[in-house]
């Protein structure tokens, strides 16, 4: 994870989260452009800040998983020129940590099984009942703008126009019947003595097809391993007949258009 010492301007920050910073050692320990994520190891938080309205759907799914599995507590959450969202930190280190990677098998096996886990939670009550409303509309969006990214469908699809017919033509294959992660990748699984601590950055889950969350498992183990020797693992530790390679591919094409 991230972590960069820095001296906050205080005239970007509202004042009620002031006395969080002031006199404190605080981090830098964002991991986009788009949001800036403040860390603040002697109070124990992280402080995000994201455009207006993008934060809200984080906050909601958050609070409703860390009352189903370790996650951070939402503290508090304010919307004005920008959102503003308080949680609470996480105790270890994210699975891209170098004692973890210098294990592969045990650590494929453990996100096979943290996966697992998370998708037999319940999912009554999610504030996102329907997660393919947004992934489809993205994928749409994203097409007709002329955003995409074919490395994402790893050689399936030679063009943007064939990714986004198959998707067209699948899209009734997605089911609605697991609570998804939404970004399972190896940055957002925290590990303390190989024991799950908690999952962060959840908000683009809600209740979808489990294999948006497959599809991102094993690319996070390709892309952070630097080798797909661990593919098969994965989905064999997870469970070989709860994974449709039809679907894996639809979640594909879908992907390269964000």
């Amino acid at each position: 994870m991230k972590r960069t010492l820095i001296n906050p301007d205080l005239h970007l920050i509202p004042g009620e989260f002031h006395p969080l910073l002031t006199g404190k050692a605080v981090y830098d320990s964002s991991c986009s452009q788009a949001a800036r994520v403040y860390y603040i190891p002697s109070e124990g938080c992280f402080l995000k800040s994201a455009p207006k309205g993008s934060l809200q759907r984080e906050k909601e799914l958050t609070s409703f998983l860390s009352a189903l599995f370790p996650a951070p507590k939402v503290l508090a959450y304010l919307s004005g020129e920008r959102d503003w969202l308080l949680t609470s930190a996480v105790e270890g280190e994210d699975c891209t940590h170098p004692d973890h990677l210098a294990d592969p098998k045990r650590l494929c096996d453990l996100w096979a099984e943290t996966l697992r886990a998370i998708h037999s939670l319940p999912a009554a009550g999610c504030p996102v009942e329907d997660h393919r409303l947004r992934y489809f509309a993205t994928a749409e969006e994203n097409y007709r703008k002329g955003e995409w990214d074919l490395s994402y469908c790893d050689g399936a699809f030679s063009t943007p126009e064939a990714a986004f017919a198959h998707l067209q033509a699948n899209r009734h294959l997605l089911r609605n019947d697991t609570l998804l992660h939404g970004d399972y990748c190896l940055p957002n699984v925290m590990l303390k003595d190989w024991r799950v601590s908690g999952i962060i950055d959840l908000g683009n889950g809600g209740v979808g097809d489990r294999h948006v969350d497959l599809y991102w498992g094993a690319w996070t183990l390709r892309f952070n391993l630097n080798t797909d020797a661990y593919r098969q693992r994965f989905f064999h530790a997870y469970g070989r007949d709860f994974v449709d390679e039809e679907r894996l591919l639809l979640v594909s094409a879908a992907e390269c258009f964000g």
